[in-house]
This record gives C-alpha cells, structure tokens and sequence, in this order.
C-alpha cells in the first residue's frame, strides 16, 4: 500500500455537509459524482495531498444509510490507493483478510476499488484503490 488515498465519512444530507467541509477545509468541493453501484453521491475535497470523500445514500435501504440509522453521521472507511489492486487483493487474501468483494468494482473519482471486512481490521473498514488509467493489460 502506498499512502491513504482519501477518508470517507458517511453524510445524511450532502447539500449541508458540503458547504460545512468547505468552510472546515477552507478549499472547494472539486468533484460530485454518483456511484450507481453502491447507491450513493459521493463529494470530494482535496487538501494538500488529502483527500476526504463524503457519501450519501440514494436509496433508504443502502450501505450508508444503514450506517447512519446504526452509527450516525463520521468516519466509514480509510481507503488506501496500491500500484496492483489484484495482487493486494490476493495477498491480503493468503494473508486470511476477508475480501468483501471477490473481484475490484467500479468505485468513485476514476478508480477500482475493494473493500477488506471490518471485523478482520479492529472494526475498520478498509478500501483498496487503484486508478483505472494505472491498470495494465497484464492485471486484466
């Protein structure tokens, strides 16, 4: 793994919380983009080399929103960008994390992503990333 990527939190409403993080961050929302897949609108920020992602669910059944009914509003995942999604995700594999995806998905902001189970990191969700364009035809 080669750095933290960026570090989701779970938002109910994200036409609140993104005029909150630009004042905390004092820097712009750059990019809102909608993850059909995992049913939320996602929000990025960038602050020098960081990065935060904040997520709202589409669907009142979603990944985020059971969250939130559970946990509330904070920090979801601590996502960590490697060079080969695919060979992370078969070490991580041998090394007896449990995957909680069997093959990368299409995530947010151009990238691949997997995410590890929470139960096997101290109840950390953890999500792997790879940038599409860094994909080579022998990871295909």
């Amino acid at each position: 793994m080669n750095k933290i990527e960026h570090i989701g939190i779970a938002v109910k409403d994200l036409s609140a919380s993104i005029p909150l993080f630009e004042k905390l961050l004092n820097t712009s929302c750059y990019k809102t983009e909608l993850v059909n897949s995992e049913n939320v609108k996602t929000a990025f920020f960038k602050t020098g080399e960081n990065k935060i992602e904040l997520l709202e669910s589409t669907v009142t059944d979603g990944v985020i929103a059971k969250y939130i009914d559970k946990k509330g509003e904070g920090i979801h995942h601590i996502a960590f960008d490697v060079n080969d999604i695919y060979a992370e995700m078969e070490r991580l594999k041998k090394e007896g994390f449990t995957l909680l995806n069997e093959t990368p998905k299409n995530g947010a902001d151009n990238k691949l992503v997997c995410f590890l189970h929470p139960k096997g990191t101290n109840g950390v969700l953890i999500e792997l990333c790879q940038e599409k364009n860094k994909i080579t035809d022998l990871q295909i």
